[in-house]
């Protein structure tokens, strides 16, 4: 049997089409092979779901469930068993804790798995704070991802935050406890940077958008928990002190919020970016005078760091996990207080603490990377002091 170590990924169902957690998988395969290490990829076929328009909801949703859950898990027992008759010293990692359910078929003492937050399953559970109601299946499909999740032997959680909401939900300790849970935080999954104003101008023309005045940026999707009616709040309480627009990059703006904006007159001043690519996004951050993150609950908070390494002074909530990524390189706000962040944002008009925030989100953002995560991936399955290259050393 081969001595030399080796990683096996378990990512996601493609057609799920789950973008941030795809990037995260394909970085975690990037930054292991650059560290030196053997590593594979492994991805749920798709076989049902390629006769679906979306295999998150509606009818091609049980078309995914069957890819995913009845045909999958066969082709992954047989994958798992050819390579633990191979080596020895073999690891499996499920990059989602969503797929936690995989974990069934995989070596315990050699598997582990990546929590991201646990919001889906608290919302299942009907914790208010989650911001994340479930229907009925869903709260069997999150009893089942939180009965594999809570089982496993070694887990990465993104933040403290989240590791202390998934304690909370154990079911049953198992005679390891939680020697084998570590808080790993991500990395960036993409490279985010200055960019010169001619570069940001080049790529903001071609959305063929309207940025003819200072924007509030916010990233993310429309789901009720990343609250991003809390913009408009704030920029009508704003009033004639501030003139400029809102800018929603991510999800189209739904029916609800375009309606609320033309209640409150602001209809205007939205502008949206669907799904910007990477390039647009980076300028996106670059231009905005602010960005605004003023989310209910978060499992880490990529777009946080995001816009510092961008040069971009940040305003988020107040919540655990979002000052625990900013480690107080931003201001932070009460995500149920508008006026709060109009405050904030009012405060930066102070030049000094404008500069002071920029600078201190820059070197914030030291703290994410790659090779830290890397050698702390490495220590979770205690291997790192073997496999720890020069590249990689702390």
């Amino acid at each position: 049997m081969s001595k030399e170590i080796q990683i096996i990924l378990i990512g996601n169902y493609s057609a799920d089409k789950l973008e941030s957690m795809d990037r995260f998988a394909h970085m975690l395969l990037t930054e292991f092979k650059r560290a030196g290490i053997k590593t594979e990829f492994w991805q749920p076929k798709v076989f049902f779901g390629v006769y679906a328009k979306s295999t998150i909801s509606g009818f091609g949703k049980w078309l995914g469930y069957i890819d995913k859950w009845i045909i999958n898990p066969f082709i992954l027992h047989r994958y798992v068993h050819k390579k633990i008759s191979r080596s020895d010293n073999v690891y499996f990692h499920v990059c989602d804790h969503s797929n936690s359910p995989y974990l069934k078929y995989l070596p315990p003492n050699q598997s582990g798995v990546t929590c991201h937050d646990v919001i889906a399953i608290r919302g299942a559970l009907g914790y208010a704070d989650a911001c994340n109601p479930a229907s009925i299946f869903g709260k069997i499909l999150q009893k089942w991802i939180r009965y594999y999740l809570t089982r496993a032997k070694f887990v990465a959680s993104v933040s403290v935050f989240t590791l202390n909401q998934l304690k909370a939900l154990k079911i049953k300790e198992t005679n390891n406890g939680y020697f084998h849970w570590k808080v790993i935080h991500n990395s960036f999954n993409a490279d985010f940077k200055p960019m010169t104003k001619e570069e940001v101008e080049i790529l903001l023309t071609k959305t063929r958008k309207k940025f003819n005045k200072p924007f509030l940026l916010h990233v993310g999707s429309r789901l009720m928990r990343k609250n991003r009616k809390l913009l408009l709040d704030m920029i009508a309480l704003l009033g004639f002190r501030w003139d400029g627009n809102i800018c929603y990059a991510g999800e189209p703006i739904d029916e609800g919020l375009s309606n609320y904006a033309r209640s409150l007159g602001l209809e205007e001043r939205i502008i949206s970016i669907e799904k910007p690519d990477h390039l647009t996004l980076v300028a996106l951050y670059n231009a905005a005078t602010v960005f605004i993150f003023p989310s209910f609950s978060e499992g880490f908070g990529w777009p946080v760091i995001e816009a510092q390494a961008c040069g971009t002074p940040v305003i988020a909530s107040n919540i655990e996990s979002l000052m625990e990524v900013s480690d107080g390189t931003a201001l932070h706000a009460d995500p149920s207080k508008p006026e709060q962040f109009a405050e904030a944002f009012l405060s930066l008009k102070n030049d000094v603490l404008k500069l002071e925030l920029i600078e201190n989100g820059f070197k914030n953002t030291l703290r994410f990377r790659p090779e830290r995560m890397v050698n702390a991936y490495l220590d979770l399955y205690g291997v790192s002091k073997k496999y720890k290259s020069q590249e990689y050393a702390s």
